[in-house]
């Protein structure tokens, strides 16, 4: 239908009346986070707890939580990588890119405003429009002589959706919530990299120790070598005797190779977690006594980490979306109602295109309402509940599997502890047997055998502390991780 009004701004407010009016009703159900747990621990965090590091139950990790390794070349190291791995700048182009899909569904809640503008040549056809040649009897007109002639338009439409049924309101809410699960994979993918970082720095430096532990043995193999020919010459022991510390030296010697691919892949690894070519950059020598293990290790209660913890602030937020995409589908089983407003003004010469006599407006509702689609809406609704069951079973998946790491790695530091010092009693002995063996033979009450052996032992337990010490680094930087939170303020 057409109306007629005396000025622009009543068009204008009808516009604004419509989006007052709109979102009379919000279908679907609403949002509710879910609870937190009523656990108040973890299992093994109590009596399986490492005494060398105090659990700090109920203490929030720290933002920048590497810095408790008090090490300037780790922090280092770890900015750079915050500032330049390209995997963290892809997510954050992500949010991004979440952000402006959000911004632009919020803009279906505004009506829209257009602007148009047109030039055409038009013929005007008499017969077309119910006139004869009778009807020009005597005005002079030829009838069979159609005039020709130019039309020029502007002005602007809005047009408003009416959000009845809060489908539109719905669909915004869905928007920022995958916006915010966007924002935590943002959270999850910072601390997978400074973890992964400290990890490879703990790892280069565990390298390196072995490495010097191996140099050692090797050093100790060449005693016993020239223990053996110093024997040898003096007529006490056999030449042959020399192919026990000999054949020692040898296989001691294969364990390098090994370790310095190893270290080789770590440096590697660590300059591909900064964001550069192992060619063109090379990470510090970190060596486990610039790197002081934490000894006070903060935890957060399992009521804080679902509310902390990044991958499931991003699966409750996925939840989210799914319920109000519930809404959504809900919305679309309903009449929809649009309203619009032109305002235009025309002439068939320019100059006249602004004239009163040129002006006129329109306003117009639709409604449309679904009577039959083959039951494709409510399929649809039923998809998003199935959808929103689904993102409801995985929320609670990653709450268990984030608890179940948590108490494993805590369970492994106290087992890294025993380890460590089992590894440690048995060089001890081993050292204490190598001394023995050594002051018998000195003394002449010993042969040398019994030396080579001892002295094998002592090099695999050496070997063995490194590797125990290491294992602690790498569990405790897993469990900062573990139960870390954003990086924001980082």
């Amino acid at each position: 239908m057409s109306l007629r009004f005396n000025s622009l701004a009543t068009v204008a407010a009808i516009a604004l009346v419509a989006a007052q009016v709109g979102g009379c009703a919000t279908v679907g159900p609403s949002f509710r986070a879910p609870p937190a747990p009523a656990l108040t621990g973890y299992a093994m965090a109590g009596d399986d707890a490492p005494n060398s590091q105090h659990i700090a139950l109920g203490t929030k990790v720290a933002d920048a939580w590497w810095a408790a390794f008090k090490s300037k070349a780790l922090d280092r190291v770890i900015r750079q990588a915050i500032d330049g791995n390209p995997s963290l700048q892809a997510t954050k182009a992500s949010l991004a890119q979440m952000h402006a899909d959000l911004a632009a569904v919020k803009g279906q809640r505004l009506p829209e405003v257009d602007l148009s503008a047109q030039a055409e040549e038009e013929r005007l056809n008499f017969a077309a429009l119910g006139f004869n040649s009778a009807a020009f009897a005597g005005s002079g007109l030829a009838i069979n002589n159609n005039p020709v002639f130019p039309l020029y338009s502007i002005g602007p439409t809005v047009s408003y959706a009416l959000d009845l049924w809060g489908g539109t309101h719905r669909a915004v809410e869905s928007a920022a919530a995958r916006a915010e699960a966007e924002a935590h994979e943002v959270d999850a993918a910072y601390l997978s990299l400074t973890g992964n970082v400290a990890a490879e720095a703990a790892l280069i430096a565990a390298l390196r120790a072995e490495i010097e532990t191996v140099h050692q043995v090797l050093a100790d193999d060449q005693k016993n070598i020239d223990l053996v020919r110093s024997a040898s010459q003096a007529g006490g022991l056999a030449r042959d005797a020399t192919v026990n510390p000999e054949a020692q030296i040898a296989a001691d010697g294969e364990l390098l190779p090994p370790l310095e691919q190893q270290l080789s892949v770590a440096r590697h690894a660590l300059a591909r977690l900064v964001g550069k070519a192992p060619a063109d950059w090379t990470p510090p020598n970190f060596d486990l006594a610039e790197l002081p293990l934490p000894t006070d290790i903060p935890v957060s209660l399992p009521s804080d980490l679902v509310r902390a913890r990044p991958d499931i602030l991003q699966a409750e937020a996925n939840l989210h979306a799914a319920t109000a995409d519930i809404g959504v589908a809900t919305s679309r089983l309903y009449p929809s109602l649009t309203l619009s407003a032109g305002f235009t003004e025309a002439a068939i010469t320019p100059q006249n295109v602004f004239s009163a006599a040129g002006t006129s407006y329109a306003v117009a509702g639709g409604l449309t309402a679904p009577l039959f689609d083959g039951g494709r809406l409510r399929a649809r609704r039923r998809a998003a509940q199935a959808a929103a069951e689904q993102a409801a079973a995985q929320y609670r998946v990653t709450v268990i599997q984030a608890f179940t790491q948590v108490s494993d790695l805590l369970s492994a530091l106290a087992h890294d502890e025993a380890a460590a010092a089992a590894a440690r009693k048995a060089l001890s002995a081993a050292e204490a047997n190598l001394t023995f063996n050594q002051t018998a033979f000195r003394d002449g009450g010993g042969t040398l055998l019994p030396i080579i052996d001892a002295q094998r032992q002592v090099n695999a337990a050496r070997l063995a502390v490194v590797k125990a010490e290491a294992q602690r680094y790498l569990d405790t930087i897993q469990l900062f991780v573990a139960t870390g939170h954003g990086w924001r303020g980082a």
